[in-house]
């Protein structure tokens, strides 16, 4: 079953047009990347998803259209949006910040054992659990802000450049713990990132914009095999 489509997706931001004609689709429990060049769109491309920039064509999720909702109309259909620069509230703490998370559920015991669920998956955070966020290391408060958004319980996660100013073994951390996440929850994803490596290692397949419009789309596989691919993304 298709959960998220995009069909001829377009957004602006005044009246600069940012991407133009994308189009990509997500199964249920599937995970897609989303490769490009800087300002090729791939960040538009979420924000038009969750509502945060006006967008135009087609925007199905479960079915339903969602293009014109408004953010938190969005989030409570089920899609969580981890942004770039991570968006952690900086006065609040770790615990604090995780409930933020789960600011529409019910059930108090159900969100306490994911808060445990969560400190299960970034043990670093246990520790810190008190602490507030703005003290945090950027891998740590990378992982505080992908906690979070688990902690909405979505059936979509947006990821925006997890791994970015984090050094290589924390960012594999992070995407280590983000597989683990995607193989027990069941969750879908969409995932943005400039390490094609690291998005290779987590999503089924990817799709590449060019100056706002889908270039190609494939299986991680058929992409790795792909000469410009390797040589622009996959350092070969």
């Amino acid at each position: 079953m298709t959960l998220l489509e995009l069909v001829d997706v377009t957004a602006s931001y005044g009246p600069i047009q940012v991407i133009d004609g994308v189009s990509l689709s997500v199964p249920e429990g599937g995970a897609v990347g989303i490769l490009g060049a800087n300002g090729a769109g791939k960040t538009t491309t979420l924000r038009a998803i969750s509502g945060t920039v006006r967008a135009g064509g087609t925007i199905r999720f479960a079915g339903r259209d969602i293009r014109g909702l408004r953010p938190d109309q969005v989030a409570a259909l089920g899609i969580a949006h981890v942004p770039e620069g991570r968006g952690t509230l900086g006065q609040l703490s770790v615990r604090e910040n995780l409930m933020v998370g789960a600011y529409l559920r019910k059930g108090r015991q159900a969100i306490a054992a994911d808060v445990d669920y969560c400190l299960d998956l970034f043990p670093q955070l246990r520790d810190r659990i008190g602490s507030r966020a703005a003290a945090l290391s950027g891998g740590e408060q990378q992982m505080l802000a992908v906690g979070r958004a688990f902690m909405a319980r979505p059936r979509l996660l947006l990821l925006d450049e997890a791994s970015l100013g984090l050094a290589p073994g924390t960012a594999k951390t992070v995407y280590e713990a983000i597989r683990r996440l995607r193989l027990e929850s069941g969750i879908a994803m969409v995932v943005v990132e400039q390490n094609a490596n690291l998005a290779f290692s987590l999503v089924d397949t990817a799709t590449v914009l060019e100056t706002g419009r889908t270039a190609l789309t494939g299986t991680t596989a058929e992409l790795k095999g792909m000469d410009e691919i390797r040589r622009a993304y996959l350092g070969g």
